[in-house]
């Protein structure tokens, strides 16, 4: 048979707070109900979101999860990102409820992906399609670190690990370094530092990206990042 539809059903502490939430992200709730247990069904296009709420839950503890499978999750983040703006002033990068960057997945065949963790603790994590020819696997020290750091901050959520590899990456500069893998790593150092609750040390790494050489075809390369880099800046303020 074809055409099947899977729904995730997640939970949360308030059904209001989520429906407010993914409103700021362009859902529009189809279904609500208090009686005879609070349950809000989402949607935004085609995809489909349901929460059920918990008395007492805790967010923090949550190991509600989801995927969603998308050809171009750099428009949907870009998506989400104007929403937050337009909402809250700023992309929100730490706390909960927060979102990730899009970044390639060492994981996930080096696929895209980003996430969204929402007011119940859920992580909705949006992966690329797989696509006709894989991209091609990170080379130099800094992109295999970087590499590996998305894997257990993004998709583990285990950030500390992530800023430990991030950081014995920057300890040592070498000669043949590429300033855009520089750039990201910074970025992506000062973004798990956000979520680390260290605005120190997140403060420091844009700092140092502002101070990185770039050429125009570099600067071109590492467009995303940069953009990133403006967005933790503002989260900052």
């Amino acid at each position: 048979m074809t055409n099947e539809v899977a729904v995730p059903l997640l939970p949360c502490a308030s059904i209001e707070e989520i429906a407010a939430f993914y409103e700021v992200l362009g859902f529009h709730t189809t279904y609500q109900q208090r009686k005879p247990n609070p349950y809000v069904a989402l949607q935004r296009e085609d995809l489909q979101l349901h929460f059920f709420e918990i008395a007492g839950f805790d967010p923090e503890k949550s190991y509600g999860s989801c995927l969603v499978l998308t050809s171009d999750t750099g428009e949907l983040y870009r998506a989400f990102a104007a929403g937050m703006r337009a909402a809250y002033g700023k992309v929100l990068v730490s706390g909960t409820p927060r979102m990730t960057t899009p970044r390639a997945r060492r994981n996930q065949d080096g696929l895209s992906g980003f996430s969204v963790i929402d007011p119940g603790g859920n992580w909705i994590r949006v992966t690329q399609n797989a696509a006709a020819e894989p991209p091609s696997a990170p080379t130099g020290r800094l992109a295999k670190a970087l590499a590996n750091a998305v894997v257990q901050g993004d998709s583990r959520g285990d950030a500390r690990q992530a800023a430990r590899i991030l950081d014995s990456a920057l300890a040592h500069a070498e000669a043949g370094d590429d300033p855009v893998a520089l750039v990201e790593v910074l970025v992506y150092r000062a973004e798990i530092a956000m979520v680390l609750h260290d605005p120190a040390t997140a403060a420091e790494m844009l700092a140092r990206v502002d101070v990185v050489a770039l050429s125009t075809e570099e600067a071109r390369r590492a467009a995303a990042a940069l953009e990133t880099a403006a967005d933790l800046a503002v989260a900052l303020t």
